[in-house]
């Protein structure tokens, strides 16, 4: 194999592809990439057996061919090549080299024949969805699914595509995110995506108005992001009635300035650690919210001017959930709702349904 190709590409495609790369395993050629070099194309791939990262770039070719070669090694390596082009090389006892200007490096490589294949599945269904769309539905959603293996499915989160609308929905037992957007699909369709995979697919997604196409089968889902295809596998089992768990109506309703709450949970949070949490106690009662929080370290409170409609409520709930659940709407204010103080807080725009938040109260002891 021997070809020629710009520096910065190849950085930039080693990178991405990496990130799928298994850093300790005990198949020796998971723990580096594949690289192709066929036509005018570089195809190069890095794979976990849970999630696949593959991308092409543009080079010249001189001999085609296939190696791997360490990830971390190869992305040192090329990061602090002196000048763009590289040229690359291997010969027959699996060794390359790589010159760029007066930089010279002879590593070994593996056989090809030793990385695992793909995953190849047969479509079921496909979708198009916006990559600025798709980037701030799984932004929205993702910091609420579980990291407990214990149940895996919640350890990914729910597509559902029904009506043209797109739903993704998080939860951890504690606390239930989901984002709608309205897409142009006819299919009915719900698949589990692994939040690991998401977490992946979030760093390659852009702003822009590109279409991300998504590939369904039975078992794996292949997102395709601008020259970039991520190969997942689908999590499997039941996934909750998510539609039963949002209170229906409310007792108590406010509209609040989202920055005012984040900024006095924030007060709250600094009583507050990992290893100790105390509940943030909150009383919503006639012309405002009265924050407080009593830890090992001592005692903080604070007060909100806001109107509350309907019934007083004290309630207590977790800051740090409640927080990433202010900090992921996007919006100046919300609305929230309760029923009750032993109902879930649900967090919504001041119009429309487009995300909704739910935190589960925390069991707050008696202040006397």
């Amino acid at each position: 194999m021997k070809f020629s190709c710009l520096r910065t590409d190849l950085v930039s495609a080693v990178s991405n592809v990496s990130r799928a790369v298994s850093s300790k395993s005990t198949i020796p050629a998971l723990e580096g990439i594949l690289i192709k070099a066929y036509g005018d194309k570089l195809n190069i791939s890095g794979y976990n057996l849970e999630i696949g990262i593959t991308t092409d770039i543009e080079t010249s070719v001189i001999e085609e061919g296939e190696i791997v070669i360490s990830a971390r090694l190869f992305l040192e390596i090329i990061r602090r090549l002196p000048e763009e082009i590289v040229f690359i090389e291997t010969d027959e006892r699996l060794v390359t080299y790589i010159k760029c200007g007066n930089a010279n490096y002879k590593i070994m490589g593996m056989s090809s024949v030793e990385y695992p294949d793909l995953p190849s599945f047969e479509q079921t269904d496909f979708i198009t969805v916006n990559s600025k769309t798709l980037r701030d539905m799984i932004r929205q959603t993702v910091y609420a699914v579980s990291d407990n293996n214990s149940k895996p499915i919640y350890t990914g989160s729910l597509f559902e595509i029904e009506k043209s609308v797109l739903n993704i929905v998080a939860i951890d037992g504690y606390r239930m995110a989901v984002r709608s957007e309205n897409v142009d699909s006819e299919s009915e369709t719900s698949f589990v995506v692994p939040g690991k995979t998401q977490q992946e697919i979030l760093k390659l997604l852009t702003e822009d108005d590109d279409e991300v196409s998504i590939i369904v089968g039975q078992r794996h889902i292949n997102f395709r992001v601008r020259s970039y295809s991520v190969i997942s596998r689908l999590l499997e089992g039941t996934f909750l009635d998510y539609k039963s768990s949002i209170p229906k109506g409310s007792r108590t309703e406010l509209v609040i300035s989202t920055r005012k709450m984040i900024e006095s949970v924030e007060r709250m949070s600094l009583l507050n650690s990992e290893r100790m949490q105390s509940p943030v106690r909150c009383k919503f009662r006639d012309n405002g919210i009265h924050l407080s929080v009593a830890s090992a370290v001592g005692t903080a409170s604070d007060d909100i001017g806001v109107d509350i409609i309907g019934d007083n409520v004290e309630i207590g709930f977790n800051n740090r959930y409640m927080l990433e659940a202010l900090r992921n709407t996007d919006t100046d204010e919300v609305k929230m709702t309760l029923n009750g103080p032993v109902s879930p807080i649900v967090i919504r725009p001041v119009q429309g349904n487009s995300f909704i938040s739910l935190v589960v109260p925390m069991r707050l002891a008696n202040e006397n």
